[in-house]
Parts: structure tokens; sequence; C-alpha cells
């Protein structure tokens, strides 16, 4: 991994409601690509192993006991949040992968069994109860919990969430929730496998291509990638990166001129 941040500039460009240019290829050879911090740290998994890499040096946790880690959710570096769905709980993370708390959701005189988690910020978490089919946010030191939807129809695909709104996906429906409660909007969508966020961006993934999802529309975009395969993907402050296996590609996001 020593050649993780030699970096060759691409440049590519798209004419769709936004433009994608100036990408950039680092090398990487791991299981699941997490992301990429505002430090430009970079977060991975292999072997069952989660690391971080960067400016700040170089981190690793695991605890094989746990089993496969389902989701990681680092909106905020110094409280990384671990999600085991096989042992339903979770795991908080410093910035040096240092076990801060890890909350088990088998043992709470409320059970509850979990399909998500992500930061909710203010101690709590966005989860999805299984069997109740709800989205409800969780807050770890007073162990309550707040219902923050009406059952979902269908098979929970994939969630993305900030301190302020969530974003649930199902087999058909794409739903945006609030802190209160609140659903702010309700779409159909169909074979959509994930979604990613940036403040209220959203990005979806189907069938190895991207689309731009707003409340009004599903845009496709178009992105020529060397390695026709898309295996992850990350979106924070206007920076799209794609992992194909081989490569992360970078792309920068900015608004076209009118």
């Amino acid at each position: 991994m020593k050649h993780l941040f030699i970096i060759s500039l691409i440049f590519v460009q798209i004419t769709i409601g936004q433009e994608l240019k100036s990408t950039a290829s680092v090398p990487l050879t791991a299981d699941t690509f997490v992301g990429i911090d505002s430090y430009t740290n970079y977060y991975f998994i292999k072997d069952g192993v989660f690391h971080k890499q960067g400016p700040e040096g170089t981190f690793v946790f695991n605890d094989y006991l746990l089993g496969k880690i389902t989701s990681v959710d680092i909106i905020n570096p110094l409280k990384i949040i671990l999600f085991y769905e096989d042992v339903n709980m979770v795991v908080l993370l410093d910035n040096k992968l240092n076990e801060m708390e890890r909350i088990n959701f088998n043992t709470l005189a409320d059970f509850i069994n979990i399909g998500t988690a992500t930061n909710a910020g203010n101690n709590s978490l966005w989860v999805f109860n299984i069997d109740s089919q709800q989205l409800e946010l969780f807050n770890y030191r007073t162990k309550r919990r707040t219902t923050v939807s009406q059952p979902f129809a269908g098979k929970l695909i994939s969630q993305a969430s900030n301190f302020n709104y969530c974003f649930i996906l199902t087999e058909n429906k794409l739903r945006k929730l609030n802190l209160y409660g609140s659903m702010l909007s309700e779409r159909n969508v169909k074979g959509f496998e994930k979604i990613v966020m940036q403040n209220e961006k959203l990005i979806g993934l189907k069938e190895n291509m991207l689309f731009f999802i707003s409340e009004n529309s599903v845009e496709p975009i178009k992105i020529p990638l060397p390695e026709n395969t898309i295996k992850d993907l990350h979106f924070t402050q206007d920076l799209l990166y794609i992992y194909n296996g081989i490569n992360i590609l970078t792309f920068s996001l900015t608004q076209p001129k009118q």
C-alpha cells in the first residue's frame, strides 16, 4: 500500500445537469472501499480488517468474533460507526481506530433487531428496525428509541444519512425523512442497489450505472470508466469516489456555467 497516494490525473467531461471532471486514479487493494474523509484519510476493509491510511498515519481495527463488517459510517471521523449485522451490534471508534464503545442491541431491555446503523449526531444513530420495518432514532446514552417513520413495505436495500436527514431505499420506493419524523419526499424507483449522499444531494447505483436523484427527476451520469465495474462509491465535499476493484477514481462535481 505504499503507493496508495501516488495519483495520476486524467480529465473527463460530461454534459448532463452537472459536470464531472478532473479525476484522480489511486490504486487500492481492498475487499470494500469505505471512503475518504476531509483530511484525505482513506478507509477500507481487507480480509475482515478495517483500515485507515493517510496523513494521520496507518491504523487498523479488527474483532473477528463479531463476524463481517456490514457497513461503516465516517461522516464524523472522530466517531466512526461500524455495524455488524450478524451479531446485531455497533462499535464506535475514535480517529485512531481505538474502540470507544460497543452497543449490543441484543442485550437492551427493549430488544431491537436492526438492519442498518448510521450516525445521526448527538449520541444517536439512525437504525432500521427489521421487525417493525420502521426507521428509528436510537440514543445510545439514554437508550431511548424514537420512531421516525411508519412501517415500510418491501425489502431494505440501502440507507444514506447525515445529522439532519435520512434516505431509505427499498425495492420499489425511495423515501426522505428528517429527525422529527416528517416524510419529506417519496418516489417510485426500481432496481437501485445503493445510494450515497452529500448534504441533500443523492446519487444512486443501478446496473453498474450512476444517477443523480432529485425529488423531480432521475438523471443518468455517463462516466467512461477505465474498468467498467463500480464496486463501491463514496460522495463527500462535492467529490465522487468510485472504486472499481483496482483503483479509486475521483470526480469533482461542479455546477455548469449558465
